[in-house]
């Protein structure tokens, strides 16, 4: 069975460049403290290596 991998959005996007807005809500996080849980593949690590400062991960 895949992993999965729970994200948690800890801060806001606001004042955010355009490119992290985008990031973060293709990973499915719109507001803070919206926890969402994904597979863990390459893509999905590369999005969450992007905006690691604004978001905390629990494997």
């Amino acid at each position: 069975m895949s992993e999965k991998v729970k994200v948690t959005m800890i801060k806001s996007m606001i004042g955010r460049p355009e490119k992290h807005r985008r990031v973060l809500r293709g990973l499915g996080l719109t507001k803070i403290n919206k926890t969402v849980t994904l597979l863990d593949t390459p893509e999905i690590r590369g999005m969450i290596n992007a905006v690691s400062h604004l978001i905390r991960v629990e494997e």
